[in-house]
């Protein structure tokens, strides 16, 4: 039984952001049933395939974000699925989708709508541009994906080398970070709920969200009248805060305090640079200079070499690959790699589990992903069961 198995979640939502937000919500123990257009999430068919991608039921991106759910396949123009996709309104708790503004409304299915079914719904949306209830902007109606939202919430600009393009980050954070905002907003609508009685609406956009995960960026253009812009792996405020290339790779070295500043000039046998740059502030004002003594250090050692002198008195890590990942023993002592079943193969794959760690309800994935309408009858009938207890 995990902390949220008593709701109920109306999945409408496809590709990342949404799904990620009911996946969540889905590890944690809702009853998350994904109502998928005619054809299914666009995502399904997307790589990668463990074998042949004709022969699978879906992809990695589909299996990693959709997993634990149950799938049903409702066209919402035709007057039957619409029928039934109220009915399972009427007793869902929280309903999720990620369309452009207005498009539930074009289907006579916006939160003012299906409140008349269910007064306690939660209903939450996430979109490029948030929906004009909350805040109304000549932006809302245009699509908007990970790529959109990082370049104009300013991850991309300050994302980078000095001396190279706006680069986007590898995991897509536009669509990652707005997710766990927005489940982040259905949790507290529901412990309002269950304060007050009272279903609300919760509305979480890409964009806004990255101005949010951009902060350091706001402040240091409020504070100080200049627009900050890409650094590399280095720190605005901090020194030494960085990434090193290693005689076999790189590591990252964080001796940004006095103590972890001396322990480092220690460690390279330079005691004479902790004597000479004994402030964070002398050390910001000459990081050049001594960036060039700590990379030519660096590049006289291993990756395992430089972290192991380091480790217990420096913040010191190697910059890991996937591989690397797979074989560290802390992932796997975490539940960190999750197996699930792969249809249409005869193996299991990996997909990330879930960080979140509770001593009593512990989210974790609950299976793989599920076949495109695979719980029609399942969830249908649940419904009428639940109508005719009602009556």
């Amino acid at each position: 039984m995990g902390a949220l198995s008593h709701l109920r979640v109306l999945d409408l939502t496809q590709v990342l952001a949404g799904p990620y937000c009911t996946m969540l919500l889905a590890d944690m123990g809702a009853d998350v049933v994904k109502v998928e257009r005619p054809g299914g999430d666009m995502i399904r068919s997307n790589p990668p395939f463990v074998d042949d991608g004709s022969e699978e039921a879906y992809g990695g991106y589909f299996q990693s974000v959709n997993r634990g759910k149950r799938s049903i396949e409702l066209d919402l123009g035709d007057d039957a699925d619409r029928a039934d996709f109220l009915s399972l309104v009427e007793e869902a708790d929280v309903v999720v989708e990620n369309y452009r503004s207005g498009t539930m409304e074009k289907y006579d299915l916006g939160y003012e709508t299906l409140r008349k079914y269910n007064s306690e719904l939660i209903y939450s949306s996430i979109r490029g541009f948030g929906d004009p209830r909350t805040g109304e902007t000549h932006r809302q109606g245009q699509p908007s994906f990970d790529l959109i939202a990082q370049a104009l919430g300013g991850v991309m600009e300050t994302t980078g080398q000095p001396d190279g393009p706006p680069t986007k980050t590898g995991p897509g954070v536009g669509d990652l970070f707005t997710a766990t905002l927005n489940c982040i907003g259905i949790l507290a609508a529901v412990t309002h709920r269950e304060q007050t009685g009272e279903g609300q609406y919760v509305d979480t956009a890409m964009y806004d969200s990255m101005i949010s995960f951009t902060e350091r960026a706001v402040y240091q253009q409020s504070y100080s009248g200049d627009a900050p812009t890409r650094r590399g792996n280095a720190h605005p405020t901090l020194f030494p805060y960085d990434a090193f290339e290693t005689n076999d790779g790189y590591a990252v070295i964080a001796a940004f305090n006095n103590n972890h500043w001396a322990a480092l000039c220690d460690v390279m046998g330079r005691e004479d640079l902790a004597d000479a740059y004994p402030t964070a502030a002398e050390r910001l004002e000459n990081r050049e200079a001594l960036r060039e003594e700590i990379a030519d250090w660096a590049l006289e050692q291993t990756t395992d070499e430089l972290v192991g002198k380091l480790e217990g008195s420096v913040p010191a890590a190697p910059v890991q690959t996937t591989e690397e990942i797979f074989d560290d023993p802390h992932v796997h002592a975490r539940d960190m790699l999750v197996p699930v079943e792969q249809p249409g193969t005869d193996r299991e794959v990996e997909i990330a589990g879930n960080p979140i760690k509770m001593s009593e309800t512990n989210p974790a994935p609950r299976g793989r992903a599920p076949l495109l309408d695979e719980h029609r009858e399942e969830v249908l009938s649940e419904t009428a069961d639940a109508t005719a207890a009602d009556d």
